[in-house]
C-alpha cells in the first residue's frame, strides 16, 4: 500500500508544479487553490510511505516521479523542449525509480 500511495503523491507532485507555473506567482485564484491541496495531499502520502520505505527510498521515487511528470507535462503542453537528450535523462530517471523499487534494498 505505501508504495501506491507514495506512486499517487509522486504524480499529485506534478499537479502542484504545474498549478504552481499557472498561479502566475499566486495572482490566479484557481491555481493557486490547486497547488494549495495537491502539496497537502502529495506532502500527506510521502510521509504515510515514509513509516514502511526508506526515507531516502521514499523521497527518491517521490521526486523522480514528480520531476518526470512535470518534464513531459511541460513537454507535451506547455511547448518546452523534447530534444532526444532530454527524452534520453528521463527516461534514466525512470530506470533509476523502478530499480529502487524492483532490486533488493
Amino acid at each position: 500500500m505505501s508504495w501506491i500511495v507514495l506512486v499517487v503523491s509522486g504524480m499529485l507532485e506534478t499537479v502542484w508544479a504545474a498549478a504552481l507555473g499557472a498561479s502566475k506567482g499566486f495572482s490566479k485564484l484557481g491555481p493557486s487553490l490547486l497547488f494549495l491541496l495537491a502539496l497537502a495531499l502529495s506532502m500527506g502520502g510521502l510521509a504515510y510511505a515514509m513509516r514502511d520505505l526508506p526515507v531516502g527510498t521514499a523521497y527518491a521515487v517521490w521526486v523522480g516521479i514528480g520531476a518526470v511528470g512535470t518534464a513531459v507535462w511541460g513537454m507535451l503542453a506547455l511547448g518546452d523542449p523534447a530534444s532526444t537528450g532530454r527524452i534520453v535523462c528521463l527516461v534514466l530517471i525512470v530506470a533509476g525509480v523502478l530499480g529502487l523499487k524492483l532490486l533488493p534494498s
